[in-house]
């Protein structure tokens, strides 16, 4: 399998604060699609690393929901189109800095960690996983936690006295 993830950083404070946040982007991204199997075929992801003005316009705009998130995830080929001789373009990952950073903040985490696991979640639902319902959000949850151990990173929804609420679609 290869793979090309696309890191673009229009928001610069993402290097501030996570200066190798493309090199962490790529491995996490990397990760979950070897963790997932996929084989003899060419992956392409794209991860744009944003603010909270453009994720609130892109929420707006494709979730009808006015207001910063944390992550989206936008699908691209469904693999079930046309031949066209180019890679799988698996989709897009886009995150929000002040609301993961916030997010981070608020739930005692650090950024790194934080980021690579709205990686991982939003690489799952490329990958067609969702959390819609308490069964499909437990089976996630555990692919999330299994995969973040994996990378030496603790259970993200083990926050004392708390369920972590991921508004993610």
């Amino acid at each position: 399998m290869q793979i090309e993830i696309i890191v673009s950083t229009p928001c610069r404070a993402w290097l501030t604060d996570l200066p190798d946040a493309v090199a962490i982007g790529q491995q996490t991204v990397a990760a979950v699609l070897r963790q997932a199997g996929l084989t003899g075929t060419v992956i392409e992801v794209g991860v744009t690393l944003t603010d909270d003005v453009e994720m609130r316009r892109l929420n707006r705009d494709y979730r009808q929901s006015d207001k910063a998130t944390n992550v989206l995830s936008f699908l691209g080929d469904s693999g079930d189109g046309p031949a066209h001789g180019g890679p799988l373009l698996l989709g897009d990952i886009v995150l929000a800095h002040g609301v993961v950073g916030a997010e981070a903040r608020t739930q005692g985490k650090s950024l790194h960690d934080h980021y690579c696991h709205l990686l991982v979640h939003g690489t799952l639902h490329l990958l067609g996983m969702d959390h819609m319902d308490e069964n499909e959000a437990q089976t996630m949850e555990a692919r999330e936690v299994a995969i973040l151990a994996d990378m030496s990173i603790s259970d993200p929804y083990d926050l004392p006295g708390q369920r972590l609420s991921l508004d993610v679609k």
